[in-house]
């Protein structure tokens, strides 16, 4: 066992946990494991055979997803697949793995890794970003034949036996959504950042997490003894005596401060003086959502509904999709369920769409761009929203809007549905609410005239903060550059604000320093506006949103007892004057320190 060591990594999902480490690498297991086993002269030739009818079947399975693709998508989208085809074709690589079999008698499993481990390092070593980056493709290959070799099925979270912390390179969202939630008590990965999917989700699922650790993989051993503190940032690698007592005195105390807060869960979001604000919850799957309203949530402000198309070979049909929809908003009551339409794409995927890989996947052929292409799935699923808004206040909204085109498209798709649903007899609410996403700039500047074709607004703060800033959210390298408070970020807010409330300025004295840079001159009537990114979950952003106006907060449950407790600690007006003084400021770190003064001088911890 290896000495005391303790890592410094970012701080995604709060909370503190001891336990054993599990390493989680599919690479490893399914490409590189070499089994040493030899065979005989006499079966080099069906060995050989294997690998011909391994290669011709991966070879069936990529040109029957690239014609899919490209009947769906076209067939600018389709042509990332030909080159998996021409991998499959290269006679040097595969002479190379009939070569082992032949004259040192490999298996043919040892010989395919042994030539796709040197072929895979050489891809590594090319200095040029493009090409290197695409070594994930060719992963994806090899990953095929291997299947296609020995049936291997890939390692999975979900049949965890014990309680463990879970560490690895990264985790898709999928692989994510489907792990034994009882079994995994913490994760580390190697990649990502605190607004990665991966990180949203371990929020959710109240898994406290830490992402960005370099080479973790290497470091931490099987059964390592861990300690994960996910709101510092912190891992200790075999930790003392005195560490482990130290950390378990933490957990305590962090469990008591949850009992306080749980104490005022019913309790209205009303600050000092009398100001109201809505605090929902984000949920991913229908399950969370007896778990939002337990924990003070006033309805569902985003349901993101892409993870019930992933995990799965097909696509869900309408009326799965209308049980699931319609059990939260049985749950939710006469609460709010605001139902965000398909968003996959990014770093999410579902195996049913083979959404092809891009370059730049989080600004490409995704959400509202997808379904506005693909209108059988789109419309399945706005079918099954609308009868399920039959059942409760179910709200729909589109995400990733760049121009008013995409909403008024996506409008008149759900006229056609409306109409389909009425010639069938099938009710719905007819007056359901129509929103949108405000995650990408162009959205922001023309938030105005997004207000007069939509019932209310949610900002997307992740993206729009990636966007905005051109920065990555997953990418551990940039993360100190993934800046909430940065003024341009806090001045965009406050635009989209004041558009959806068709007002030029918080209060006179933001006027008078001409910090607002619009005005709105319509007669409309004003819409709400929610915040559903990440920084809704934190104290001194969610302060800075009650002071620049915002009407609703939407978090992971586990965050609405601490943000309930600030609102009623708060003066609306001292909040206001904070935004303004904010506003006029030029750097982040100013910002900071203003609001942490505000904070502490609320005593919270009283």
């Amino acid at each position: 066992m290896q000495k005391e060591l303790q890592i410094t990594a970012i701080r995604t999902s709060e909370g503190i946990v001891i336990g054993k480490a599990y390493i989680f690498s599919q690479i490893t297991e399914e490409c590189l494991g070499i089994s040493g086993i030899r065979i005989s002269e006499e079966q080099t030739d069906s060995e050989i055979k294997r690998l011909e009818d391994a290669l011709k079947k991966t070879r069936d399975e990529i040109e029957s997803v690239r014609n899919e693709v490209a009947k769906k998508a076209g067939l600018k989208h389709a042509q990332i697949f030909d080159a998996h085809l021409l991998i499959l074709e290269d006679q040097v690589f595969i002479n190379q793995i009939k070569k082992l079999i032949t004259k040192k008698h490999y298996n043919v499993k040892d010989a395919f890794c042994t030539i796709a481990k040197e072929y895979l390092k050489s891809f590594e070593g090319i200095t040029d970003k493009y090409f290197r980056e695409r070594t994930a493709d060719i992963k994806d290959v090899f990953r095929r034949v291997i299947h296609n070799l020995t049936g291997y099925t890939k390692i999975s979270l979900a049949g965890l036996k014990e309680d463990v912390i879970v560490i690895a390179h990264d985790l898709s969202p999928s692989e994510t959504a489907t792990m034994h939630k009882e079994r995994v008590i913490g994760l580390v990965t190697e990649i990502g950042g605190p607004t990665s999917h991966t990180a949203i989700m371990a929020r959710a699922m109240e898994i406290p997490a830490v992402t960005g650790a370099d080479k973790i993989t290497e470091i931490i051993h099987e059964g390592d003894l861990l300690i994960v503190d996910g709101s510092a940032g912190i891992i200790i690698i075999n930790p003392s005596e005195k560490q482990i007592d130290q950390y378990k005195h933490k957990q305590q105390i962090a469990l008591e401060r949850k009992a306080r807060l749980f104490i005022i869960k019913d309790e209205p979001a009303i600050t000092a003086d009398n100001h109201r604000v809505s605090l929902l919850a984000n949920i991913e799957i229908p399950e969370e959502a007896k778990h939002a309203m337990n924990q003070g949530a006033e309805g569902i402000g985003l349901y993101r509904t892409e993870f019930f198309f992933m995990n799965r070979n097909d696509l869900p049909s309408e009326d799965e999709q209308y049980e699931a929809y319609a059990h939260v908003a049985r749950v939710c009551g006469k609460k709010p369920v605001v139902i965000r339409t398909l968003d996959l794409g990014g770093d999410k995927f579902a195996s049913a769409l083979n959404i092809p890989k891009e370059m730049n996947p989080f600004m490409g052929w995704r959400a509202i761009r997808m379904c506005l292409e693909r209108t059988d799935i789109f419309k399945a699923q706005l079918r099954a929203i609308l009868r399920a808004s039959e059942t409760g206040n179910v709200k729909i909204m589109f995400p990733m809007i760049a121009t008013v085109q995409e909403v008024r498209s996506a409008k008149k798709i759900i006229e056609e549905a409306k109409n389909e649903l009425r010639n069938e007899g099938k009710s719905f609410d007819e007056n359901i609410q129509i929103g949108v996403m405000i995650e990408i700039p162009s959205a922001a500047i023309i938030a105005d005239i997004l207000a007069e074709e939509t019932d209310f607004f949610s900002i997307g703060t992740n993206d729009l903060i990636q966007y905005c800033l051109a920065v990555d959210r997953v990418n551990e390298k940039t993360a100190h550059m993934y800046d909430p408070l940065n003024i341009a970020i806090i001045r965009m807010i406050k635009v989209v604000i004041d558009a959806a409330h068709n007002v030029s300025y918080i209060n006179e004295d933001c006027r008078k320093n001409e910090v607002c840079p619009f005005t709105w001159n319509t007669n409309r009537k004003p819409i709400k506006v929610c915040v559903c990114g990440e920084i809704a979950s934190e104290p001194l952003l969610a302060y800075l949103l009650l002071g620049l106006g915002i009407d609703e907060l939407s978090t992971a449950a586990i965050s609405i007892p601490q943000n309930k407790q600030l609102l009623r600690a708060s003066s609306y007006q001292s909040a206001v004057k904070t935004a303004v003084e904010a506003l006029k400021m030029y750097n982040s770190d100013d910002v900071k320190e203003l609001l942490i003064k505000q904070i502490l001088d609320l005593n919270l911890e009283k």
